[in-house]
């Protein structure tokens, strides 16, 4: 499961319980958790997970100014630390005696523009544009510890996930080009994970982005939607086999197993089902 719950889910009352009862209906096995903000730990303890804040050694583990973690309910190996904890860091996980390295990872939302369709650019335009500000810097600052990581897979596969702030390529084909103002757009920021052979779980397994768009961000009253919370895998020892997107408006109400909890984040949240092979 990969959510940015917001602001460590205190946004609304009861957000950190309601975000507790929302991962008590999904159950996942490990969760790479964005905007934590303090409220991880708390979180992790109420539903029996490890918890590993991505910070410096050191840092309390209610730390309000931190913002990456990752909750499992197997046991950690290794650290994975970064120069940029703030938006990359990751641990390893040892599942059936396999370890798997897990990353959580946040990139800024600038640029942003709620229908980048309708901005009167070229692709071309929209490349140059999608490099400016903050975004697109730090997609070059992580590149490096991903080309390492995602070297290594066939003997260390690698699970990176969390909320990218950008649309993917994959959304933006040929096949989407009637909803994009007949625009074909390689996102560079999933352009570049696609190039290190990192395989984005949604969209493999959901390969239609009009029947299913999987979106994860829709603000109430704005035309604004957009999948921009991934999960992507790389490895030789894994295969992902189901992936699911889950969205609803802060504040208002989401259906989980028939039971309704207020939505605590401005975020959707990705789930995906992996098979471990030997």
């Amino acid at each position: 499961m990969a959510w940015n719950i917001l602001h460590g889910a205190n946004d609304i009352p009861n957000g950190q319980e309601n975000a507790i009862a929302i991962i008590k209906e999904i159950n996942p096995d490990v969760i790479l958790m964005v905007e934590t903000y303090g409220s991880g730990k708390r979180i992790a303890d109420t539903l029996g997970y490890n918890f590993h804040l991505i910070a410096p050694e050191g840092t309390a583990l209610n730390d309000k100014g931190t913002n990456l973690s990752i909750f499992s309910k197997f046991p950690f190996g290794n650290r994975i630390d970064t120069k940029y904890p703030f938006y990359l860091g990751g641990i390893e996980i040892i599942i059936n005696n396999q370890k798997i390295r897990f990353f959580s990872n946040w990139f800024h939302y600038l640029p942003w523009n709620n229908a980048p369709e309708k901005m009167n650019k070229t692709v071309e335009e929209l490349l140059e544009w999608e490099q400016t500000e903050t975004r697109y810097t730090m997609l070059k600052n992580v590149l490096p510890y991903l080309e390492k990581y995602s070297s290594e897979t066939d003997s260390v596969p690698m699970i990176f996930g969390g909320d990218m702030n950008s649309p993917s390529h994959l959304d933006w084909e040929k096949n989407t080009k009637t909803i994009h103002n007949n625009l074909v757009v390689p996102w560079q920021t999933t352009t570049e994970l696609d190039k290190l052979g990192l395989i984005d779980t949604y969209r493999t397994l959901n390969p239609n982005p009009i029947s299913h768009p999987g979106i994860t961000w829709d603000s109430e009253g704005k035309d604004d939607s957009h999948r921009i919370d991934y999960i992507f895998y790389k490895g030789s020892k894994l295969k992902a086999i189901k992936s699911k997107t889950y969205n609803a408006f802060f504040n208002k109400a989401i259906t989980i197993n028939d039971k309704e909890i207020i939505y605590p984040s401005d975020h959707g949240f990705v789930v995906t089902s992996f098979q471990l092979l030997k």
